[in-house]
């Protein structure tokens, strides 16, 4: 007979959890993206799916986060009404501390990105509290947890809307992720709900991404729902748009498309649609009484043999940039970085520019140099720093063409596309901008010799560090003449059905 399910069962569960799910894909996506790798035809693609990969195993095996956005906490809990309970604190209260524990664990520190006022100072609390919950009571007498991590880049391309109860919910699929761009870093997950009220379809989409992935299960047995069916007329037209990984184009774009519905007012058919990413992190256990969850780490043996984690490329020479080498690169091409360069993002731009109205001098020398939009994960042990992937490029769009103009600035390296104003701007100023694969985060930080904070330290993460880089894997998005892989890649490789 099992005891109590007591306050501690579920804060050590949640921040094992939490832990957990920073440095191990779930099984079903490892296969699903070994798969997609199998399958992809686009070179460029190809390659990004091995980049994530790669960094999947090398994350399960150093226990570091796959991703440097190490996401906000988010946690479905299901509590049965008959279930033994001992708590005194609210789900609340306790999630909380369970998420202070794990994000602030000195062997595996994660990244704090939540921000208390949003509307004002946006005060960063350290701590990446508060977690989103949404708490259910169930029948049974058990409690039932799921615990993932929703990096902002997927999570800002949710999208909603209510649509006439005659109208096609696959059209408005299909044409607003057309117009998401590659920020939310695919091949991934697109969550639906479909019916009940706003707030309702947005929880249903949500969690609908924490499903097990099975399209190809379902493609095998066929359609047993109008659930069902709308699944799979998605996967055949999200694919068939030609995205691809990291928006290079490619034949996979999504994994796996989930679709969660329930009753809703005869006026109104409400959509909600959330991405997941190449880094989909989440674990489901269940409570009883017995103790915390024991957690199980997936099998080495899941993970195909890719061989080592080179990359081939053209090495540029960071610190040797001149504009004849900077007009012979083209989109789609593969580059290694060795050399020094700057990272930098939203707060950091936002800064640099404020000063330089003000006529303060940048805090560095930009000029003929190269940026880096990240906000990396801080070191552990010996490392010299901590995951490092990119963040979403279009939020430095507004700021691109006043920091060219004023530094000199040459190279940009983020993720997915850019918008029209700084890709004019980068073709003004015969600037190059370049991608890392989002969702290879620990791969692209063993590139990284050294690093030292050069600039606004308080900004924490978001601060600018000077970087040392041998071998950094990279590919042209955007030439000096304004050409964008973002543009080419998904027109070559958009099909009709």
């Amino acid at each position: 007979m099992t005891g109590k399910i007591t306050e501690d069962h579920l804060i050590d569960s949640i921040a094992d959890a939490l832990q957990y799910v920073s440095y191990y894909h779930t099984p079903d996506f490892i296969q699903a993206m070994a798969r997609a790798y199998e399958t992809e035809q686009s070179t460029a693609a190809r390659n990004a799916m091995r980049q994530i990969l790669l960094n999947s195993r090398m994350a399960a095996t150093g226990h570091r986060p796959i991703c440097q956005d190490t996401g906000s906490a988010n946690v479905f809990l299901k509590v049965g009404v008959q279930a033994p309970i001992d708590w005194r604190r609210s789900p609340q209260e306790l999630i909380d501390e369970a998420t202070r524990r794990a994000y602030n664990f000195k062997a595996n520190p994660l990244r704090a990105s939540i921000v208390a006022d949003p509307l004002g100072k946006r005060r960063n609390t350290q701590d990446n509290t508060p977690a989103m919950i949404q708490t259910e009571l169930v029948a049974g007498d058990k409690v039932s947890v799921t615990v993932s991590a929703k990096g902002g880049g997927s999570e800002n391309k949710t999208r909603f809307t209510v649509l006439n109860p005659s109208d096609s919910v696959a059209d408005w699929v299909v044409d607003t992720v057309s117009k998401l761009g590659a920020g939310w870093c695919p091949p991934g997950i697109i969550g639906l709900g479909v019916g009940g009220s706003v707030d309702k379809a947005m929880a249903m989409a949500k969690e609908s991404l924490n499903d097990p992935i099975d399209m190809t299960e379902l493609q095998a047995r066929g359609p047993q729902s109008a659930e069902d069916e709308l699944r799979l007329d998605l996967y055949e037209r999200l694919n068939a748009l030609g995205i691809g990984a990291q928006g290079l184009g490619g034949l996979v774009t999504v994994l796996d498309v989930k679709v969660n519905s329930f009753p809703t007012h005869a006026a109104s058919l409400p959509v909600a649609l959330i991405p997941n990413c190449a880094a989909t992190r989440h674990v489901h256990f269940t409570l009883d009484g017995s103790g915390p969850a024991q957690l199980t780490p997936p099998d080495l043996s899941l993970w195909p043999d890719l061989g080592d984690a080179s990359v081939d490329g053209r090495r540029i020479d960071l610190d040797a940039l001149d504009d004849s080498t900077l007009a012979s690169l083209s989109p789609g091409d593969t580059l290694l970085l060795s050399g020094r360069l700057y990272t930098g993002r939203d707060a950091a731009h936002r800064r640099m520019l404020d000063e330089l109205d003000q006529g303060k001098p940048l805090p560095v020398d930009l000029k003929g140099r190269a940026i880096y939009y990240v906000g990396p994960v801080d070191a552990v042990g010996d490392e010299v720093i901590g995951p490092a992937g990119p963040t979403t490029s279009t939020r430095m769009d507004k700021f691109t063409g006043p920091l060219l103009a004023a530094s000199g600035l040459k190279l940009m390296i983020g993720k997915a596309e850019r918008g029209p104003q700084a890709i004019e701007a980068i073709r003004d100023h015969g600037a190059v901008y370049l991608i890392a694969v989002g969702g290879a985060a620990y791969l692209v930080s063993k590139a990284i010799q050294s690093a030292r904070p050069v600039a606004y330290q308080d900004l924490g993460m978001e601060a600018i560090y000077e970087i040392e880089v041998r071998d950094m894997p990279v590919t042209v998005a955007v030439d000096t003449k304004g050409a964008s892989i973002h543009d080419s890649g998904p027109r070559q490789w958009a099909r009709t059905r």
